[in-house]
């Protein structure tokens, strides 16, 4: 049995909230608020609402999404993670690859309102589970077409849910080990084809995070390395524990997340903040723009389609997020849209919108994330921008006052003004919280019809 992972699991079960640093305690109730208004927000998609229809019945948590209904926690962490998948807004690992907040919190979340738990605890579960998915990462290496939903977070949220259920260090390992054999191999091809069976992925994590405390509380075991062997040989391409225990609970990897304003996949977004200041520069209309020329690092520079085959598939198009922006004004949730995918102005500007690798940049990827744009205009004006890193990682944060904006923006499509301020009021002190029930009343409460 590998004894790093035994120590990694016994600190999930036996650490306090009262021996976290309060910049963490802050942290992490950032990432909770905005994590909740990405579910609140992706619960909307099409797709997303038809499955809560065929999956509907059962009791013990919430769904959340107009009608707040009741399921099972399994059925609630499911749908609610797919839903915070489905519109590509959620945090993110900045050091290795990962979204390890919408894959652990919604089973954290339908865990702890089956069980009872206070907020304190739900809390400490969310960071646990963070804890857990980026110190996994940090020593996997995935194979280059597996995208990361469903594979290392997928144990993390087992790791918290565990914890929620009072699960002893053995039994967190347990746990642990036995979600190894639900662990998935998701293609990032996925992402580019428009094919949304990638956010189920996503999902499954929060399953996972319900499904394996039961197991191991109904006595089902799993081999002593399960893994090491399912990160290291089937699913991933390696797995090494050598700084697994570094600092632990001292530094906390929550800390060191990104968060997203552009409503499109994190890669491209250094190359959005530099498209920003060249058109804050020019000031151009659409139709003066002759041509963006985009010079980026190899892994953002694949996503360069210029004809998107549908919403999905836009949140990885570089030339239709900076045609959006053009013609939109900017490229949040709002503007990335269904209909931005149709329209006229930017399927035009689309076609003129050029990316290309730099080597240079990728040299230094992902340590940082460079990006070089250059607006040229039919009147032979042009701008160039660059940057090393895009905003929103811990380099350069969004201030509260714009993840609290973004929070009210997402919540607002399906809670009242009031209701999501009264949300965000309620997680600053969620602390304070007797059980999840707290937050799900108020989703009730405030919902839109």
């Amino acid at each position: 049995m590998g004894q790093r992972i035994e120590e990694l699991a016994a600190f999930v079960a036996s650490a306090r909230w009262d021996d976290v640093p309060d910049s963490v305690r802050r942290h992490t109730k950032r990432v909770l608020l905005d994590t909740l208004g990405v579910i609140l927000a992706g619960g909307e998609r099409p797709e997303v609402r038809r499955l809560r229809e065929r999956l509907s019945g059962g009791s013990g948590a919430t769904v959340y999404a107009r009608g707040w209904q009741a399921q099972d926690a399994r059925t609630a962490a499911l749908l609610n993670g797919i839903a915070g998948r489905s519109i590509e807004l959620c945090e993110g690992l900045r050091f290795v690859s990962g979204q390890a907040a919408m894959q652990v919190l919604p089973g954290v979340l339908a865990v702890g309102e089956q069980a009872g738990s206070s907020g304190r605890e739900m809390l400490m579960a969310l960071l646990l589970g963070y804890e857990v998915a980026a110190r996994l990462a940090g020593g996997f290496t995935p194979r280059p077409l597996a995208h990361q939903n469903g594979q290392v977070s997928l144990l993390a949220a087992a790791a918290a849910g565990a914890r929620l259920r009072g699960l002893d260090a053995g039994g967190v390992s347990r746990a642990m080990r036995i979600a190894t054999t639900l662990v998935l191999t998701p293609s990032y091809t996925n992402a580019v084809a428009g094919a949304t069976a990638l956010n189920v992925a996503g999902g499954m994590s929060g399953f996972a995070a319900a499904l394996a405390p039961d197991l191991a509380l109904a006595g089902f075991e799993a081999q002593d390395n399960a893994v090491e062997e399912a990160l290291g040989e089937l699913v991933g391409g390696g797995f090494k524990t050598d700084g697994l225990l570094d600092q632990l609970g001292t530094t906390w990897h929550i800390t060191r997340n990104y968060f997203r304003l552009y409503a499109c996949c994190n890669p491209i977004h250094p190359a959005l903040d530099c498209l920003a200041s060249a058109l804050a520069e020019l000031r151009p209309e659409p139709e003066q723009i002759a041509r963006i020329d985009c010079a980026t690092y190899r892994f953002a520079s694949v996503m360069r389609d210029p004809n998107p085959r549908n919403y999905f598939a836009s949140k990885y198009s570089l030339p239709h997020a900076a045609a959006t922006m053009v013609v939109r004004g900017h490229a949040g949730f709002g503007a990335l849209d269904d209909k931005a995918v149709d329209d006229p102005a930017i399927a035009a500007l689309r076609q003129r919108v050029t990316v290309t690798e730099d080597p240079a940049m990728t040299a230094v990827a992902p340590r940082l994330r460079p990006a070089r744009v250059t607006v040229t205009l039919t009147d032979g004006r042009s701008a160039t921008h660059a940057c090393e890193s895009h905003r929103g990682d811990f380099q350069a944060p969004f201030t509260d006052a714009e993840l609290r904006a973004k929070f009210a923006d997402l919540a607002g499509v399906v809670l009242t003004a009031e209701g999501a301020a009264a949300v965000e009021h309620a997680v600053d002190r969620c602390e304070e919280w007797d059980n999840v029930g707290v937050l799900t009343a108020l989703f009730r409460r405030h919902g839109l019809a």
